[in-house]
């Protein structure tokens, strides 16, 4: 009897999917009653054949495989919700490795009424081995970089507003439906919205671990982030209740340092205030970069942490006010 459903949306994933597979494969929980149900967007690489040699490998690990014509991820959680079977319901990444314990702790959790939904800490690693992909990964797990999104760093069980991927019981996406396919991102934060909203809760427990891999370059973390960011105000223009302070602060340091530039040519407090404002911040890159660097023997460290810290803040922050101006215009 399937009792857990992993679904997975999954496009040109060849590099990890047979690591997800594997980590699903010696979870703790009884692998015969879970089913794997993985929604590609019709991947041009490798990733079909390394599923179905896994699954060839690995008999008793149940693995469907179904069409995500869309390729966007709602809609492939949604296509993998529509062929699930399990009592519970758990999403998981392509490029992501759960802990052996993942799913027991997730059910467990679940069952002891803890939340509408469940999840727990990241721990983000490079990509590669190059020192940019490492500064990546460690700008993406600070406080700094992310604000108090609790799951990136914290070690401290509670409530919070949401939580990647997360652990549901299957019966929670018919109250209150599946995930919006109007949001090619942010899916996860909106539903976890619509959790809320509803009178549920979200449970955070450090014992819910996943290894997941960071962008490997600057120039995937600046369109991850400009997605974020541009998607964000699209949510949030529909539940504006949603809005938490981290999310105001790229949009409003953006938004500031643009106004201030454009001033300054005219205006000498608009200079003053102009080198003030990105004085302070760069100095305070540069300290966390210092912090960071007792425990690593990487000089370059200095470097790649504020760029890439910078990289997040500017395109998460340019991305949302394209997307309102945007919105303004249309409107």
């Amino acid at each position: 009897m399937v009792r857990v459903s992993v679904i997975v949306p999954c496009y040109n994933e060849e590099n990890t999917i047979e690591l997800l597979l594997d980590a699903i494969y010696h979870q703790t929980f009884p692998i015969r009653e879970i089913e794997v149900v993985i929604a590609d967007g019709q991947s041009t690489d490798g990733t079909r054949d390394k599923i179905l040699q896994f699954t060839a490998q690995h008999p008793d690990l149940p693995v469907k495989i179904i069409d995500n014509p869309r390729r966007f991820i709602p809609a492939a959680l949604n296509r993998a919700l529509d062929c699930s079977t399990g009592e519970y319901i758990i999403r998981m990444d392509a490029h992501s490795i759960p802990e052996p314990n993942y799913i027991d702790t997730c059910v467990r959790e679940l069952d002891a009424g803890k939340g509408e939904n469940v999840g727990g800490v990241w721990n983000i690693i490079p990509s590669s081995d190059h020192w940019i992909s490492q500064s990546i990964a460690l700008a993406v797990s600070h406080p700094l970089g992310v604000g108090d999104a609790r799951y990136r760093y914290s070690s401290k069980a509670g409530w919070v507003d949401t939580v990647p991927f997360g652990a549901f019981r299957s019966k929670l996406f018919t109250e209150i439906g599946k995930y919006n396919e109007d949001l090619l991102t942010n899916e996860d934060y909106e539903f976890n919205t619509r959790i809320r909203k509803n009178g549920g809760r979200i449970w955070f427990n450090p014992e819910i671990r996943s290894t997941y891999y960071a962008r490997e370059n600057l120039q995937a973390l600046a369109r991850q982030y400009w997605r974020y960011g541009y998607w964000k105000w699209r949510m949030l223009k529909n539940d504006p209740t949603a809005l938490r302070w981290r999310q105001v602060l790229p949009p409003a340091f953006v938004a500031a340092v643009l106004l201030l530039a454009i001033m300054s040519p005219w205006l000498f407090w608009s200079r003053i205030l102009f080198g003030i404002v990105v004085g302070i911040y760069l100095v305070a890159l540069v300290a966390i970069s210092l912090v960071t660097l007792k425990n690593r023997s990487d000089p370059r460290f200095i470097i790649g942490i504020p760029l890439a810290i910078m990289t997040m803040h500017i395109t998460w922050g340019t991305g949302f006010l394209w997307s309102m101006v945007k919105s303004v215009f249309r409107s």
